[in-house]
This record gives C-alpha cells, structure tokens and sequence, in this order.
C-alpha cells in the first residue's frame, strides 16, 4: 500500500438531510478512502481545515449494492465514511458554509 497524504484521504463531504442536521452538533461526514484508519483521518481533518480540533472519529464501511443490467450482475464499488466530530472551541468547517 503507497502512503496516503492528508489530502487522498478525505475524497469528497457527504451532503444528506441527516449530514446536515448533525452540523448543529459540530458532526461532520465525509467519504474517506477506503484504507484510511481514524488517526489518518483526525489527522487529515486538522490539517486541511485551519482551526478545527476533533473530537472524535467514527468509521463504517458500505458494502456495494448489488445491480443488474439484463441478465448481467455485479456489484457498485464498496466506500468508507467517516463521521468527525470536533471540540466545542474549534472552528466549524468552511467547506459547508453557506448550504
């Protein structure tokens, strides 16, 4: 496995109603790479955001859905999230600003 750096490790935020309503709480979710661990992740949060300080990291791996196309069956490619919450003096995450 090549070494990850803080920027291949979150790929893109996760943007639901419930994403949302756990911004109130200073809870984030992000799709993360599929090897990344919770200290790369915590790292990578603090880095690329200015000011933010987490709390706490919590991981889960998505299976991929099972699909068909005729008599043709595969599998959509299997993710990881990440929900982060950060401390109650850290700053809250640009990137969500404004939605």
């Amino acid at each position: 496995m090549a070494a990850l750096t803080h920027y291949d490790v979150i790929l893109k935020p996760v943007l639901t109603e419930k994403s949302m309503a756990m911004m109130e709480q200073k809870e984030y979710t992000f799709l993360v790479h599929p090897d990344a661990n919770k200290t790369m992740i915590k790292e990578a949060v603090e880095k690329c955001f200015d000011g933010a300080k987490v709390e706490r990291v919590n991981t889960m791996n998505i299976r991929g859905k099972k699909k068909r196309r005729g008599r043709a069956e595969g599998f959509t490619a299997a993710s990881k999230k990440a929900i982060v919450k950060l401390t109650a003096d850290s700053k809250d995450i640009e990137i969500y600003q404004g939605l």
